[in-house]
């Protein structure tokens, strides 16, 4: 399938498993712990902070998930995770009450197992499977690349995102040892060459998607006893923060995404600039896709009945046991968001229901 191996042991799911794509919303109290006051020592901050993850997995258990995640409650920026695996960086808050992370000096490993540790704190607190989550190469390079900050140490974008190449390879091979279910690559890069206008911007964007493709590959590459997945971010956080939300179907990356070394594809496709299920015919058929059916728009709760109708447009082109069901992102666009967790659970036990409904119906 993905050019031989072992076989890799994942906990046994049920038809249509559920799950969060990765990041939950943080409540008022869990923000102030991460950006608050600077001087609780390390003892008192990691106590409240494991009961805080406690939380999260309660919640995602109780709505009835599948595969779990701790919500990414731990980390400082969703992305600037690479920070804590790696030294060379800077970090600050930008105007909106963002962390930005820039690098400024060749990268050195920092922390390894960073990511492995949240895994392993998971697996205490659940029996359910668990995903872990980190960013993809490319997307380090969008987000964290300066031309002026960061030349002296990276002159170029592309080998400041090949230095991050074995930091994050290092860590997948530390998550399979700590025996994760899942690892999850983000990738909103990739996906921003769905978009004319962003493709406009580019002399050439399929290279650029290619670069991005070869990166994530590097980090996967033979990398066994794992399921290894892609996320495919349209910036649904868009939805949420303001930014710019992009447009056009998957059509101009399908050649990139095929030549993708994972087994699991995770695709946006509840708001109608995502384009036509018919894409899938064009993707591998040893693809498993994780379908975006639950709307992460705040205020707007998508009903069972909506749910079960997406995947059943998907199921006119797929298998079912090729479908996962996930909202279309993570659920908490940016570390300093404000989202309503009550209002996430209600998705969650729709998305379970949902999944209840399609097992009785295709099962």
């Amino acid at each position: 399938m993905l050019g031989g191996g072992r076989d890799f042991q994942v906990k046994t799911l049920p038809l249509f498993p559920t799950s969060v794509v990765g990041s939950m919303p943080r409540p008022a109290w869990v923000r102030e712990l991460i950006n608050g006051d600077s001087d609780i020592d390390e003892s008192d901050y990691r106590r409240r902070m494991d009961s805080a993850i406690r939380s999260v997995i309660a919640l995602q258990e109780t709505a009835g998930l599948d595969v779990l995640t701790d919500g990414e409650w731990g980390r400082k920026s969703y992305i600037g995770v690479i920070a804590e695996l790696a030294s060379g960086f800077e970090l600050s808050v930008s105007e909106d009450g963002r962390p930005w992370t820039v690098v400024t000096e060749r990268l050195a490993p920092r922390q390894p197992g960073f990511i492995a540790r949240e895994v392993a704190q998971v697996k205490q607190l659940t029996d359910s499977a668990v995903k872990a989550t980190l960013p993809s190469p490319a997307l380090l390079g969008e987000r964290m690349w300066d031309p002026v900050q960061s030349a002296a140490a990276y002159p170029t974008r592309e080998s400041f995102v090949e230095a991050c190449v074995p930091i994050l390879r290092n860590e997948v091979e530390l998550l399979r040892d700590e025996g994760v279910a899942i690892v999850q690559i983000d990738d909103p890069h990739l996906c921003l060459f769905v978009d004319p206008e962003v493709r406009a911007g580019y002399d050439d964007p399929d290279r650029a998607a290619d670069f991005s493709v070869e990166m994530t590959n590097q980090v996967v590459e033979g990398i066994d006893d794992v399921r290894l997945a892609v996320h495919l971010c349209r910036r649904a956080g868009a939805r949420v923060r303001g930014d710019h939300a992009h447009h056009g179907g998957y059509g101009p990356i399908l050649a990139a995404l095929n030549r993708l070394r994972v087994h699991h594809l995770t695709m946006e496709f509840t708001a109608p600039q995502a384009g036509d299920m018919a894409v899938f015919g064009d993707l591998r058929d040893d693809f498993e896709i994780g379908l975006g059916c639950v709307g992460c728009q705040p205020g707007k709760i998508d009903s069972v009945e909506e749910i079960v109708g997406r995947v059943e447009a998907a199921l006119e082109f797929l298998d079912a046991s090729r479908i996962t069901l996930n909202p279309d992102c993570g659920f908490a666009p940016g570390s300093a968001a404000e989202v309503s967790l009550d209002e996430v659970f209600l998705k969650l036990c729709n998305e379970v229901e949902a999944a209840r409904r399609l097992r009785e119906q295709h099962g």
